[in-house]
C-alpha cells in the first residue's frame, strides 16, 4: 500500500493511497504514526468505516481510554463517543449569538485538557457530513509558539494555567461573550448533564499518554 500526501490549506495533510479495510502491516502503521508525527493532522476521504475498523485503526496511534464524559460514549461500543446533532438532546447546547440561534457551538479548545491527562489525539469520522460548509477548525499550537517573539515566549513560561470544566459560556475566560444569551435550557452545572463534576486541572505537568476513537 503506497502512501502519498498533499498539504491541507493550512495545517495537516490529505493521505492518498490508503484503505481501512486493507491489513494494517508493521511498516505501514510505523509510517502513518510518522506522517501524524510530522503533519499532526491526517485527512483519509472516502473510507467504508464501520465502528470496529476505527477502532481497530485507531489503536495503530496509542492505546485507547475510555472518554470520561460516560454519558457521550457509544452502548455497543464504548470505545468511541459520538457527537449527534438533531437529538433530543439539541435544547441543552442551544444558545443566541447576536440575534442568531446556534447549536453545539464550542471555542477553540484541547480534547479532555480539563482531566489534567489530554488525550494524545483522536481519530474522527463523520458519519453525515453539512450540506454546506462546516464550522469545524484545527489550529497547530506548535506553529503558533514558533511564531512568537522571544519575549512572549519568556512570558508564557512563567505562566500555570488552571483549565475549569464549566458548563456556562459567561464563566468561561477570553471568550467573546458580546450578543451572547444561554438557551432556556443551558445546563447550570455537569451534573445537569450527567457528567463529572472534574477539579480544577493546573498545567504544566505531565501526563500519560492515551489516544481515542470519536464518531459524529
Amino acid at each position: 500500500m503506497a502512501l502519498t500526501t498533499s498539504p491541507l490549506a493550512n495545517v495537516g495533510v490529505e493521505v492518498s493511497g490508503f484503505d481501512i479495510n486493507e491489513p494494517f502491516s508493521p511498516e505501514l502503521q510505523e509510517e502513518l504514526k510518522s506522517l501524524w508525527c510530522e503533519h499532526g493532522i491526517l485527512l483519509f476521504r472516502d473510507q467504508d468505516i464501520t465502528p470496529d475498523s476505527q477502532i481497530g485503526f485507531s489503536r495503530i496511534f496509542g492505546t485507547l481510554a475510555l472518554h470520561p464524559l460516560k454519558a457521550t460514549r457509544s452502548e455497543k461500543h464504548p470505545e468511541l463517543f459520538e457527537l449527534i446533532n438533531n437529538s433530543d438532546k439539541d435544547k441543552y447546547v442551544t444558545a443566541s449569538y447576536k440575534g442568531e440561534t446556534i447549536v453545539g457551538r464550542l471555542d477553540w479548545h484541547i480534547d479532555l485538557h480539563y482531566t489534567g491527562c489530554p488525550n494524545h489525539g483522536a481519530v474522527l469520522t463523520a458519519v453525515e457530513v453539512a450540506k454546506e460548509d462546516g464550522l469545524t477548525g484545527f489550529g497547530d499550537l506548535a506553529k503558533a509558539y514558533d511564531a512568537l517573539d522571544e519575549d512572549t515566549k519568556a512570558l508564557l513560561a512563567k505562566l500555570e494555567v488552571a483549565y475549569s470544566f464549566s458548563m456556562q459560556r459567561r464563566h468561561m475566560r477570553f471568550v467573546d461573550l458580546e450578543g451572547y444569551e444561554p438557551g432556556p435550557f443551558s445546563p447550570r452545572k455537569p451534573s445537569d448533564m450527567k457528567f463529572p463534576d472534574f477539579p480544577d486541572a493546573v498545567y504544566p505537568r505531565c501526563s500519560p499518554i492515551q489516544s481515542v476513537a470519536a464518531r459524529s
